[in-house]
């Protein structure tokens, strides 16, 4: 990932950040959001968001499963500088779903617009696998190194969101 790339990624989040800031939505500081099983959810990243992840968080234990977040310890986030988007904007406000699915939206559009621009290509998938990635690929490759996805991958139309 270049410094440009970085930091046009680092953008969407600071506009992600401030979109769910304008709305407010009530944390009820369950853990939810980070126990997907259990409450029936599971949190996609982009190859974008792993790279930065892996780069900032903790060290964790492999294998992880796609059960839960390894970066929640004690009901907090240990990671939360370079959380992925999904863990930004969600939220389990029953007032806040519309707003987080337009939100989710663009800011997704505005990711497969960084790839595009970069040549990239789409690699979108759920945390786990990025996690277990990096054992995967041996002890000198992290997550997300490799923004070229593989052969069988195809890019995906940008999808934008109008209205409010």
């Amino acid at each position: 990932m270049t410094d440009n790339m970085r930091k046009e990624v680092l953008a969407v989040y600071a506009v992600a950040d401030a979109a769910v800031g304008a709305v407010g939505p009530r944390c009820d500081a369950s853990g939810r959001c980070c126990r997907f099983t259990e409450y029936g959810h599971t949190l996609f990243i982009s190859a974008f968001e792993a790279k930065i992840l892996l780069e900032h968080a903790p060290a964790y234990e492999q294998p992880v499963s796609r059960d839960g977040c390894p970066f929640q310890i004690g009901g907090l986030c240990t990671a939360r500088d370079a959380r992925p988007l999904g863990c930004r904007i969600y939220f389990c406000d029953e007032s806040y779903q519309a707003r987080m699915a337009e939100i989710t939206e663009d800011a997704i559009a505005q990711l497969k617009q960084i790839a595009d621009a970069y040549g990239t290509g789409w690699h979108y998938a759920p945390l786990h696998h990025f996690l277990n990635e990096p054992r995967e690929a041996g002890p000198n490759n992290r997550a997300g190194d490799s923004m070229t996805p593989p052969a069988t991958r195809v890019p995906l139309p940008v999808v934008t969101h109008s209205g409010g």
